[in-house]
């Protein structure tokens, strides 16, 4: 099975390089997510089996500033790799974020209505869930994740998450992508436990100062934590049908 990975040079797509050594994991300069005929000659030359949608713009407070650049980078990039996956029809495993939710109650399901969203990163990766449902039996991956230390003075006491550090939940979408195409499901929530952000700060860096999310400088959600039942169902299911040391 080939699988090609957009993003494959960031956080999460190293990760993933490191635990699935046989993927196909193109260069922003090679592959530009915003640049429909480069996504297009790359997939339709590689034909992969399944296609993993990482690239992303990240840069919350950034996106206020320059809405142009990740509009183009999230929604229209996700429009570009679900026409290019269609082609050639492959799987495609878009990674999204909890942050399509509005943050108001926290323990969200798959099938939760979300919005609204708290600032314009959060509508970007909303709408490109909906350009990822044009794929043909995607399969939208609701995450977030730190890179392996917390790099910042101070966190928020006041901001509750199911978030986790990245080598800590990258195991674990490494099987959900090497199973995709067994699983029926079009969402799945791949997080880790209800807490602050600055409970997980201490976590790695216990020097870090506690804080609230009135200093971000940009709308914070206030409670974005994901229900994972369905991710555990699925996983147990994987795990025990799993050969061991594949997984």
């Amino acid at each position: 099975m080939t699988i090609l990975l957009t993003g494959g040079h960031g956080r999460l797509g190293t990760e993933l390089r490191a635990l699935l050594p046989g993927l196909v994991a193109p260069t922003s300069a090679d592959m530009d997510v915003t640049d429909a005929a480069q996504v297009m000659a790359v997939v339709t030359r590689e034909r992969p089996d399944v296609i993993v949608h990482a690239a992303a713009y990240t840069n919350v407070g950034g996106a206020e500033k320059e809405r142009d650049r990740c509009w183009a980078v999230n929604v229209v990039g996700t429009r570009n790799v679900v026409a290019a996956a269609n082609a050639v029809d492959a799987k495609l495993v878009h990674i999204s974020t909890d942050y399509v939710f509005s943050g108001e109650s926290g323990g969200y399901a798959e099938d939760d209505t979300p919005g609204p969203v708290a600032n314009y990163y959060a509508l970007t990766k909303l709408v490109a869930e909906e350009a990822a449902r044009a794929a043909h039996a995607p399969l939208i991956l609701r995450t977030s994740f730190r890179p392996r230390e917390f790099q910042y003075p101070v966190a928020f006491s006041d901001v509750f998450t199911g978030q986790d550090y990245v080598d800590v939940l990258a195991p674990q979408l490494a099987l959900a992508i090497t199973h995709a195409r067994e699983i029926p499901d079009e969402i799945l929530h791949i997080v880790t436990e209800r807490k602050s952000v600055y409970d997980l700060a201490r976590r790695r860096n216990p020097a870090v100062r506690e804080g609230t999310r009135a200093e971000a400088g940009v709308t914070l959600p206030g409670d974005v934590s994901l229900d994972t039942r369905r991710w555990a169902a699925v996983h147990a299911r994987l795990v025990s049908s799993t050969p061991p040391n594949t997984h």
